[in-house]
């Protein structure tokens, strides 16, 4: 919306209360001049006509109507609407109630340009508990996914593997729409690596969440704001992306708006082949066991990891939201992923004595296919109370269902020894089916409290549980028989239920808003192991019951009629790390056969309180934001390795890695963004994150304390060369970190991508190469009393992706309404 309608708004509602005589109601019905559909939140303004000065106003309903009232005299009224031209009646003698009929208005071809200038750049909105990135035309991402849009936005960072982490803390609670979902995968980023970018509006940082949000995740929340284009009429686009290393996809959105309904959908193909490497050396220390120094058999062992990894991924969103009326409507949608993936590795390894000498060498093959399939359901009802659109009760039901089926083939043969008669490797075949089922039912009721404050309160249950049928068969090397392992084959039946009721009251007065909440949330855990003779004696039932208070302020520093913005904000949260199925199912899993991860029963929820306090300044073309943190967090979890004093049939120590609660971790940061668009042609966006981190604690008597400090920044420019061609440049860059047992060296990626419009602006073609210098590599040392390991790890090389966009009616694409139910949006937010 334009500062002019801004000002407009704000006079009407100055002058509206100084005219105390009898008013006359004017009223009509505001529609596009080409298709005759009605035009929601089309402004109305009233001057007087003696002084021209603005007395009172109004914007249109769903539709196009408007009705205000003025007391009797001479009037000029206009209508306005972004993109369209200004309908003015001049000449309005008002003596009685006035009907002025249907007001139609034409698109406005000269602005057109200038709304899809605005409508490319990020931007973003400093809200009192959050920050809402609103994704521009981001040329990098283009043919990318969302993965790959969150790592280009501040805050955010997205690593070699795809794990999330938000101010360098990975533990962030994924939203799609302010509610969990399918599209998050089993409560990681898997399926978020396969929707495409182009599937997203904005994301919202939500640094300190206020009571409305589930307290999961110490680190804060990620929304991810699906785009429901709302543009009257059909309109959508279609997306074709070719890429090397292999990288084929479609996707395409489709709408249809009436004035009763809107039926939204999204859909999307993708294929992908790329290489995935490794290299790590592996160095055995001597140790004591009972008092005898113990000699590893090989002291060294290096591995070469090369891995084709075959991709296809499947998924569409289909719903509609439906206007019972001028006060209510039911949104309904249906979501659906399926994906294969089909990985084949092989792994040369050599291993050395004392002297550093080759004495064996070995080939292995693993071949590993996964097939997920997710669907999900979900209706949301919003009803409206009296003529004030904030008043409202809303309702959500949802219910997903997840499925994931995995197999692993491994063999391993000797390339070369030096055993006169070495035993033979065991053939082993792993099997892994996941099921899990999870109902979300919420209510949230909002009560305005005059102009300025309102009142909330709500209830949400979460009510999931997962099922994994684990079975690991191994080849009796007498027989040659595959025979199932008892000692590790489990089903793991895991139950985890969680009901929360919230209140919150926010206010505002002169140049100060807050908001207060209390968040109260019952967590109640259940875990059933059936092993063969262990069946009942890891079982294991937990019940928590936790109080979440929130405090969130903000003070503008700037005045009324200033063109600059200027806000501080505080605020307070406590947060809660809830420990996941895989983290306490007390059955070991393997990663390869030297490898296992063990989860831990004992292991209790982490709770963190975290302070931050942020500042914004925004001139016309420059804006800047910042923020500083403390974050305390008790029984923090930190994932241990350690020897299992068991070897494989060739000699090598296998290791174990365990989750654990240590004491405490302290998390200090700060962070600065920059965006600058000094003219059309050339956009600036910059942004760096500061963090040290201090872990204390330890477990079986090893110190596992630890203090680092890292940092990661990020820069992009974007300019418009001759012909119209859009030039962006993106750079990002690690800085190095450390845990209890491992140090990270520093990552750096380049990103460049280059685009034109075409065919009267209808469609985009654009060019975009992701790690340009190849260097995205994760580097990293692990020191433990019994081993050290160098790695280096590369899951995805430099990519080359060519796409093409075509959009069809979406010429309109500014009209959208801000807060359409079910987005997921704090409606308590009170801007900076």
């Amino acid at each position: 919306m334009k500062l002019h309608t801004l000002t407009t708004l704000f006079l009407i509602f100055s002058f509206t209360f100084s005219f105390a005589q009898k008013e006359f109601k004017i009223e009509g019905t505001v529609i596009e001049e080409d298709t005759n559909i009605p035009l929601e939140y089309a402004t109305v303004v009233i001057k007087t006509k003696a002084d021209n000065k603005i007395i009172t106003g109004g914007i249109t309903d769903t539709k196009g109507k408007f009705k205000v009232e003025v007391p009797e005299g001479a009037y000029i009224i206009s209508v306005e609407y972004i993109s369209y031209k200004t309908k003015s009646f001049p000449e309005q003698n008002i003596t009685k109630d006035t009907n002025l009929g249907t007001i139609s208005l034409a698109l406005d071809v000269d602005t057109l340009d200038e709304v899809m200038v605005v409508a490319e750049r990020t931007t973003v909105e400093i809200k009192l508990d959050k920050k809402v990135y609103n994704i521009g035309k981001d040329l990098t991402t283009a043919g990318g996914t969302v993965s790959d849009a969150l790592n280009n936005v501040p805050s955010v960072a997205v690593d070699v593997e795809g794990a999330i982490s938000l101010r360098g803390n990975e533990n962030v609670r994924i939203l799609i729409n302010g509610k969990p979902s399918a599209m998050a995968g089993f409560g990681d980023s898997n399926i978020l690596s396969q929707l495409p970018a182009e599937a997203i509006e904005r994301v919202e940082v939500i640094t300190s969440p206020s009571a409305r949000y589930d307290a999961e995740g110490t680190a804060g929340i990620l929304n991810i704001i699906l785009r429901q284009k709302e543009t009257l009429g059909f309109n959508g686009s279609v997306n074709l992306t070719v890429g090397n290393p292999d990288n084929v996809g479609v996707s395409a959105t489709l709408n249809y708006r009436t004035e009763k309904y809107n039926l939204f959908s999204n859909f999307g193909w993708r294929y992908s082949d790329a290489p995935r490497l490794s290299d790590t050396d592996v160095e055995y220390f001597d140790r004591t066991v009972d008092g005898d120094i113990v000699t590893p058999q090989y002291r060294n062992i290096h591995e070469k990891q090369d891995v084709d990894r075959l991709n296809r991924n499947y998924n569409s969103n289909i719903g509609m939201e439906y206007f019972l009326n001028e006060s209510s409507s039911l949104t309904g949608s249906f979501f659906y992923n399926f994906g294969t993936d089909a990985d084949v590795s092989i792994n040369k390894s050599e291993r050395f004595n004392d002297s550093n000498v080759l004495i064996e060498e070995t080939r292995r093959r693993e071949k590993e296919t996964e097939k997920s399939n997710s669907y999900q359901i979900a209706l949301n009802y919003v009803k409206r109370f009296g003529d004030d659109s904030d008043h409202k009760l809303t309702a959500d039901f949802q219910f997903e269902n997840d499925a994931e089926d995995g197999y692993t083939y491994l063999n391993e043969n000797y390339v070369s020894t030096n055993q006169t008669d070495p035993s033979p490797f065991q053939i082993e075949q792993e099997f892994t089916d996941e099921k899990q089922k999870e109902y979300l039912l919420q209510a949230d009721y909002v009560l305005p409290l005059g102009a300025d404050s309102r009142f909330e309160a709500g209830y949400r249950g979460n009510f999931k549980n997962t099922n994994t049928d684990y079975q690991l068969d191994q080849e009796n090397l007498v027989t040659g028989d595959l025979e199932r392992n008892d000692g590790i084959s489990n089903i793991f039946d895991y139950t985890e239920n969680v009901n929360a009721l919230y209140t919150q009251y926010g206010t505002k007065f002169g140049q100060f808003s807050f908001l207060l909440g209390l968040r109260l949330e019952n967590t109640q855990l259940k875990g059933e192991v059936d092993s063969g003779d262990t069946s009942g004696e890891l079982n294991f039932e937990k019940n928590y019951l936790g109080l979440f208070p929130t405090v969130n302020l903000i003070y503008n520093l700037s005045n009324k009629d200033s063109d600059v913005e200027e806000s501080v904000t505080l605020g307070f949260n406590r947060r809660i790390n809830r420990p996941r199925g895989r983290y306490i199912n007390p059955f070991p899993s393997r990663s390869s056969r030297t490898n296992i991860w063990q989860g831990n029963p004992d292991l209790d929820p982490a709770f963190s309180s975290t302070f931050d306090l942020g500042y914004l300044k925004r001139w016309e073309k420059f804006t800047v934001t910042s923020s500083i943190y403390y974050q305390h967090e008790t029984d923090a979890f930190e994932r241990i390795q350690e020897n299992t004093e068991e070897q494989t049939t060739d000699g090598i120590d296998i290791i174990r890695t365990i989750p654990i609660n240590l004491s405490t971790n302290k998390r200090t940061g700060a962070e600065l963004g920059l965006m600058y668009n000094p003219a059309k042609w050339l956009r600036l966006n910059s942004s760096f994150n500061f963090f040290q981190f201090e872990t204390e604690g330890d477990f079986n008597g090893i110190d596992y304390s630890a203090k680092n400090t890292s940092w990661f920044a990020r820069f992009s420019s974007k300019v418009t060369l001759p012909l119209a061609i859009d030039w962006q440049t993106s750079a990002f860059y690690r800085g190095p970190r450390q845990d209890a047992q491992s140090e990270t060296e520093g990552i750096f990626s380049l990103d460049l991508a280059f685009s034109k419009e075409i065919l009267n602006n209808k469609a985009t073609i654009s060019l975009n190469v992701r790690d340009l210098l190849n260097s995205r590599k994760y580097q990293s040392v692990t020191t433990t009393d019994f081993f050290r390991r160098d790695g280096e790890f590369q899951w995805r090389q430099r990519q080359v992706n060519l796409s093409f966009i075509y959009r069809f009616n979406q010429q309109l694409n500014k009209r959208e309404r801000s807060n359409r139910p079910g987005n997921g949006g704090d409606d308590m937010d009170f801007e900076g």
